[in-house]
């Protein structure tokens, strides 16, 4: 039997028995692979499982879902999966037919169709359009599509007109590339060009000017970085009078470098390595990561900053707040319309929009369209067009409240253009948002969905998700797969599923200073947050250790990992997606090497110190009794990858541990599924998994 003791040399090799499991597509880990899952199987698709599975792809596949678009030219553009259409369809509308109750759409491409004739199962991964002459229709796109799922992508030029792939037009093979038109006839193109071209964290380090008709081995070497930074990327911006390249140096995960192209030089512009940045016609905008002194001021972490570019490389450095945080409300995301620039901002997690007059000194109205313990998005329609150029798009949502998109124009009014349908009876649940005091006495929100009749008796079967990494937030969100794989099951005696969702440190819910508190060795922080929602769930009379689950996904399955490992006496139990695990060899599998700047570096001495306190594959241990565990992943993810997942399940099965199960979707990539109907079996999996786990029927 393996012990846990952590003996591994530099390598992070000596005394891993199950390297072995690392070879992706090999005979023998797959054979592997198809024995655990034939177990999982064989465990929970049982009576009644597809009866949950089938009402969950009603879900995914309904037609009556809102078909969101994007505004190019005079037409709406969209990617559409249903029953009848597996891999896809893309199509386009115009304003008019969309606004109908039965929109006519144009099909473009038919990935189902054009699966069968070449004989891949393409996975759509986007469309790159080509901004035409002015006064001109679009013509042509760079359609990505990926072979299985997956973060690599072949590029294709398309007509619009003829709707098909260019004969002999722009054709990038699979691979992970970042791609941008640098005019009608050449790209910009980042991409495996053979040996050097790509970086430590598998991404391009190389990008060349690839012009028509020549082969991609004779594209112009343009821009380059270091091997061991993250990625290289160059964009153009053909915005009439404001044409320019922009070429980007992404250091690590929160820092990069970027120059703009004057004279034939790059000109790097002096900003923080660890500030955002955006160009938007003669404004140039700056968000810090962290606390920025110059020119006698200090602007805050995750404040927002403008200024006139021109300005700003003559020297100026007069720049104007445009959003300062606090305790309680930060910035997410912001969009520009023609003349004006939209903020997303979470108030306690609950959003507010600001629009922002850059032609009256920036000062702002608040959209009135953001109720309380909701989400909403702004964005522009098309900051391109004469007519439109002021108008945004909103989309509303609440965990009990459907998703409706709306249009609105600056100055004017927002009205409804589709409304999502109801899945589940809403009327029957409340939505609360509660503090928990986590071990440093940070107050931690969270959200707790739950039936309006529930009783605090500890007796209620609950699930508790999060994420707590990358500046990602949660926000309130519809989903009618939770609703009816989680808040519409009942216990014998009646009791319904109560959903919660974390909105811990290391993610971006309160800016900048929310994220960095737990990263590196303050990893422990999101774990403690999570532990301590878990025990207010407890204490409050929600649950009971075991009636709790918790679920989680990529650096979400890292956190449940260590839910599993440190805490594993406040859950009944674990449901574990994509994950990383052993934070050992992580720099080394698929795009790890780019995650250092949140976790750490294994490879030194000094943080691997900290980092093996949160590696979940280091600290099992033969002594303890864990949770019941499902973990899960996909072959054809090339962003975490699959074998951190095996190595986890080999392992605990190697100690003894009889109650873990193991799945592996054969396709899919990072997201774990590549159509609806793989998406709708790893949830009622999970769904499935972790009712019966708790209920005691598993």
């Amino acid at each position: 039997m393996t012990h846990s003791t952590d003996t591994t040399a530099p390598d992070g090799t000596t005394d891993d028995p199950f390297l072995w499991l690392e070879d992706i597509h090999g005979d023998r880990p797959l054979e592997w692979v198809r024995a655990e899952n034939a177990l999982t199987e064989d465990a929970l698709v049982t009576a009644g499982f597809q009866d949950h599975e089938q009402r969950l792809l009603e879900v995914l596949d309904s037609t009556d879902r809102i078909p969101m678009v994007g505004k190019h030219g005079d037409h709406y553009y969209n990617f559409w999966r249903d029953a009848e259409h597996r891999q896809g369809i893309w199509r386009r509308t115009t304003w008019e037919s969309y606004t109908s109750e039965q929109p006519e759409w144009e099909l473009l491409l038919d990935l189902d169709a054009l699966s069968a004739a070449e004989g891949t199962e393409w996975v759509w991964a986007g469309a790159l359009f080509l901004r035409p002459a002015e006064g001109a229709p679009h013509e042509r796109v760079l359609v990505a599509l990926s072979p299985d799922g997956g973060d690599a992508a072949r590029y294709r030029e398309f007509d619009l007109t003829s709707r098909a792939f260019v004969d002999g037009g722009f054709d990038i093979p699979t691979a992970k590339s970042r791609i941008s038109w640098a005019g009608p006839d050449s790209l910009h193109v980042g991409t495996d060009f053979g040996p050097g071209s790509m970086t430590s964290s598998s991404y391009p380090r190389t990008v060349r000017t690839l012009h028509r008709g020549a082969e991609l081995a004779a594209a112009e070497p343009y821009f380059e970085v270091a091997e061991d930074h993250m990625m290289a990327l160059v964009l153009h911006d053909p915005t009439p009078g404001f044409e320019r390249d922009i070429a980007l140096d992404t250091i690590d995960f929160y820092s990069r470098r970027t120059y703009l192209r004057r004279s034939g030089d790059w000109q790097l512009l002096d900003v923080p390595e660890d500030a955002s940045i955006s160009l938007h016609r003669r404004w140039l905008i700056i968000r810090p990561r962290s606390a920025w002194a110059v020119d006698g001021a200090t602007h805050a972490a995750g404040s927002l900053l403008v200024i006139d570019l021109e300005s700003y490389l003559a020297g100026n450095r007069a720049l104007v707040t445009v959003f300062s945080p606090d305790a309680s409300t930060s910035l997410q995301s912001w969009s520009w319309t023609r003349d004006h620039l939209l903020l997303n901002l979470l108030h306690d997690v609950s959003s507010e929009i600001r629009i922002l007059d850059p032609g009256n000194g920036w000062r702002y109205e608040l959209l009135d369209a953001c109720p309380p313990l909701h989400s909403v998005d702004a964005y522009a329609v098309d900051d391109e067009d004469e007519i439109s150029g002021n108008d945004y798009w909103l989309v509303v949502t609440g965990f009990l409240t459907p998703s409706t998109l709306y249009r609105g124009t600056i100055g004017g009014r927002h009205e409804v253009v589709k409304t999502s349908p109801s899945f589940f009876d809403e009327s029957r649940y409340d939505v609360e948002q509660h503090f928990a005091v986590s071990t440093d006495g940070t107050r931690v929100p969270y959200f707790q969905i739950a039936s309006k009749d529930l009783e605090l008796d500890g007796g209620n079967p609950t699930l508790l998700s999060g994420y707590g990494g990358f500046e990602h937030s949660l926000t309130p969100a519809y989903s009618g797969v939770i609703g009816r794989g989680w808040l519409e099951r009942t216990t014998d005696d009646g009791r319904a599923g109560v959903y919660v969702l974390a909105n811990i440190r290391g993610g971006g819910e309160y800016g900048p200073q929310w994220h960095e508190a737990a990263l590196h060795a303050n990893r422990h922080r999101a774990y403690e947050d999570f532990a301590a929602i878990a025990g207010d769930l407890v204490h409050r009379g929600v649950t009971s250790p075991a009636l709790l689950g918790c679920t989680g996904r990529s650096n979400g399955g890292l956190l449940v990992g260590n839910m599993l490992t440190t805490y594993p006496h406040l859950f009944g139990a674990v449901s574990c997606g994509v994950p990383l695990l052993d934070m050992r060899r992580y720099t080394k599998l698929s795009a790890g090497f780019s995650w250092i700047a949140e976790y750490g570096d294994p490879d030194k001495a000094e943080e691997w110190e900290y980092v093996r306190t949160f590696s979940p594959y280091h600290l099992l241990r033969e002594d303890v009794v864990y949770p019941r565990t499902l973990i899960w992943t996909a072959t054809s993810d090339d962003r975490v990858g699959p074998v951190q997942a095996r190595k986890m399940a080999a392992r605990m099965k190697d100690l003894g541990v009889q109650n873990v199960w193991f799945h592996e979707a054969l396709e899919g990539g990072h997201a774990g599924a590549a159509d609806n109907r793989q998406a709708a079996r790893m949830h009622a999996l999970s769904f499935e998994f972790l009712w019966r786990a708790l209920t005691g029927s598993l």
